[in-house]
């Protein structure tokens, strides 16, 4: 059966991954090979097949990928990340502090992948914790919230992107739907679950931390950073005019207005590829050019930016081969069947699929994408909303972060916490935001 060969290519993945300690690329191309030849795909077949899926998967992220590691660098580098979150802390004040880290976290997280979030922000969130003397963990917990929901649910970050990308989903719609379910997803993830976790674990509440690990990590004089204005502007630029077209499009439909010049101009401005690279120039005007910085340093940022990416373009790369081999095998078909007739939403089931393969191998990307190559045969059954089907693929891949996941080791010890207190912080952050960012996704499915 096509499921058990799918079933034994994810321990083998485990394995090599886990217990071999196999670089995660390496181990995705090894089990591609493996699954297509035990599926019975023709031996001419398997290397093209691994071909496309890896470039399919690059050839529509890499140009937004790349675009955005660049402009979150530029960001950073200038201080524009610092003074966006100290602006938010001394306007909110201290007695609406988390507020003040949730949403500083969101504009930040929009610019940034997570874990260049995490290590931007947690140095941040330590200074903060220690002049007020509130716990780190007060205030890290809304933190995480934001940057997780962040990465899992809106465009231009890599997950919902190369998702929506595979399934052929409006990247428009995905941004509108992501920013509507995030907003509420993120309160109840953050502040309020810090509640339910001071009660908890409350040992874990009074730990101190140790970013030691994180080496020295720039900081400014506030003076010396750019105006709180042009940075949120900056970081918020390619969500804004993504916004701007999607809004366009609908207005358009609605008025049943025809194309012509000034309607292409618009969409393709607001194409996520081109909305990137006008950010990127704004960036390199607003975070350098402005301020004095020479061309040259700039560069360097942005070079800087790509280095540190290449590894991640190559897992998800993988990962899309390992995607295709599934729908080319005919195990995506083989679903299909299973699920011919049934009345489960294809949202509900990405989601259970996801949330599987997301507890099963650690990776958010490698669940997602997996995900696609069972879910895409089913799409063409049904009239849901394809942009919904992303936004569930991606709750589903952030449940339930545990121990075969770095996410979970890196806020265990940046926040000094036991494993069994990791679980009952982070593990259940996570699994909240899976959880209530699939019920806020069903409810606007009943609009539209």
């Amino acid at each position: 059966m096509p499921l058990v060969v799918v079933a034994l290519g994810i321990v083998a993945l485990l394995i090599l991954i886990m217990g071999l300690k196999l670089n995660t690329f390496v181990a995705l191309i090894i089990v591609s090979f493996g699954v297509a030849l035990s599926l019975g795909m023709p031996l001419g077949d398997v290397v093209d097949t691994i071909e496309s899926g890896l470039g399919g998967t690059l050839g529509h992220l890499a140009l937004i990928f790349g675009l955005g590691a660049m402009l979150g660098k530029l960001i950073t580098d200038s201080g524009g990340a610092q003074r966006i979150a100290m602006t938010l802390v001394n306007k909110f004040g201290e007695k609406n502090i988390q507020w003040a880290v949730v949403v500083a976290s969101f504009i930040i997280g929009i610019a940034l992948f997570f874990e260049v979030g995490l290590v931007l922000l947690i140095p941040i969130v330590f200074a903060i914790s220690k002049q007020l003397k509130v716990s780190i963990l007060y205030l890290g917990i809304p933190m995480a919230a934001a940057l997780s929901v962040t990465h899992g649910f809106l465009p231009p970050h890599p997950g919902p992107t190369v998702i929506a990308g595979e399934y052929g989903a409006d990247l428009g719609k995905v941004l509108v739907y992501g920013i509507i379910i995030a907003v509420p997803t993120v309160i109840i993830a953050g502040p309020l679950f810090t509640k339910l976790a001071k009660k908890l674990v409350p040992d874990s509440f009074n730990k101190t931390g140790n970013i030691a690990s994180l080496g020295e990590v720039k900081t400014f004089e506030l003076e010396d950073t750019p105006k709180f204005g042009i940075s949120v502007f900056t970081a918020m630029l390619p969500v804004i005019l993504i916004g701007i077209s999607t809004i366009f499009t609908l207005i358009q439909d609605t008025m049943g207005v025809g194309e012509n010049g000034f309607t292409h101009l618009v969409n393709l401005i607001g194409n996520a590829s081109t909305a990137m690279l006008i950010s990127l120039l704004v960036a390199i005007y607003t975070m350098g050019v402005a301020r004095n910085i020479p061309i040259k340093d700039v560069m360097d940022s942005c070079s800087t930016a790509i280095s540190q990416i290449g590894m991640m373009l190559l897992i998800i790369g993988g990962g899309g081969a390992f995607k295709q081999v599934l729908i080319d095998g005919g195990v995506g078909d083989y679903v299909a069947k299973l699920f011919d007739g049934t009345t489960m939403s294809p949202i509900l089931l990405a989601w259970i699929i996801a949330a599987i393969l997301r507890i099963s191998l650690g990776s958010a990307t490698v669940a997602s994408l997996t995900t696609v190559g069972l879910v895409v045969p089913l799409l063409g059954q049904t009239d849901v909303d394809l942009a919904l089907v992303v936004l569930a693929t991606g709750a589903g891949s952030l449940i339930a972060s545990h121990v075969n996941d770095a996410g979970f080791w890196m806020f265990k010890e940046y926040f000094g916490l036991t494993v069994k207190e990791t679980f009952a912080t982070w593990t259940l952050l996570e699994t909240i935001i899976s959880v209530v960012g699939l019920g806020f996704i069903l409810l606007i499915n009943v609009f539209v």
